[in-house]
């Protein structure tokens, strides 16, 4: 699905900007480009943007010992 149509910017191409580090808007404009332009893709790549974060959440492993907190 195109996201951005101003800049041509699917939402693979935002889950792929997500999947090399990508975490938010300004990150996502500054990169692709998105709402820069017009803005009326604003919502709609946030809402992209948010689902993929979320979905590479579970799939990062996180390095956390119990007793790390224990001082």
């Amino acid at each position: 699905m195109i996201v951005c149509v101003c800049s041509n910017v699917s939402e693979r191409k935002i889950r792929q900007a997500v999947d090399n580090g990508t975490t938010s808007m300004t990150q996502l404009r500054n990169e692709l480009e998105v709402g820069t332009c017009c803005g009326k893709c604003h919502s709609c790549a946030k809402r992209v943007l948010r689902e993929c974060l979320a979905d590479a959440r579970p799939s990062q492993s996180i390095m956390f010992h119990p007793n790390a907190l224990a001082a």
